[in-house]
């Protein structure tokens, strides 16, 4: 894929996920916010285009075959593996972390009074995740595979109480942003995830099961946002047309 300026973020980083670790170094966000150029994303995150473009230039020469499979997914298979990866990843983390911003708050609270808003912005987000992904799986992704399952048997999708399939998309679009936002304010707080000098093994491994949740969580948007649901919509107007 030529890179210019007006080459797409989040398509960029669906072909090569490689070039996802370029837009964090330039704090661009490709997942809840990739649907625009490059040049609107360097103008909208502050990012000197020259750099970023010369940076994606040289990671986009290696091909990421995993990016290369997931793209080639049927969107049956690729919903599988959003559930089983990544709703099984916040499943398991939305419990066991917790425990230990709870730790961190009550030892650690007083010098870092900045952990006591962490612990609760991510109980906001616990909540949150765990309803955004049981509506996934009890309403919008059940739709999708009924539209794989019409275009195999040539027949048009049953409609839904929701209407069109946009309408869902954008209810979890919003609480993307919503939950990107989120974790853009527990990192701050958390200057990057930086262990302070009085950290303990316990602030360690706190911080680092958060810093993997949010990676995982800017991986599991990013299929969805920029893979699932497009291919979803364009597959919905072509069997409804």
């Amino acid at each position: 894929m030529e890179i210019t300026t007006n080459t797409n973020v989040g398509q960029l980083v669906a072909a090569n996920y490689k070039t996802a670790d370029v837009f964090k170094k330039y704090g661009v966000d490709f997942c809840c916010g990739g649907n625009i150029s490059i040049a609107q994303a360097a103008e909208k995150f502050g990012a000197p285009v020259t750099a970023l473009l010369q940076d994606l230039e040289k990671v986009s020469t290696r091909e990421d075959m995993e990016s290369v499979l997931l793209q080639k997914l049927p969107l049956d298979a690729l919903i599988d593996h959003i559930v089983e990866q990544h709703h099984a990843f916040v499943r398991e983390n939305v419990e066991s972390i917790p425990p230990y911003l709870a730790k961190l708050a009550d030892v650690h609270g007083g010098n870092h009074p900045e952990l006591i808003e962490v612990e609760k912005l991510f109980t906001q987000a616990a909540a949150a995740l765990t309803r955004h992904i049981e509506e996934e799986e009890q309403i919008l992704f059940p739709y999708i595979k009924e539209l794989v399952k019409a275009k195999a048997k040539g027949e048009a999708p049953v409609r839904k109480g929701f209407g069109t399939i946009a309408n869902p998309i954008a209810s979890m679009h919003d609480d993307h942003d919503a939950e990107g936002e989120r974790f853009r304010s527990i990192s701050a707080l958390t200057k990057g995830y930086t262990l302070p000098e009085d950290g303990c093994n316990t602030y360690r491994v706190g911080l680092a099961k958060l810093e993997a949740f949010e990676n995982d969580l800017h991986r599991h948007i990013h299929l969805e946002n920029n893979i699932l649901f497009p291919k979803a919509l364009d597959l919905e107007k072509k069997l409804v047309n």
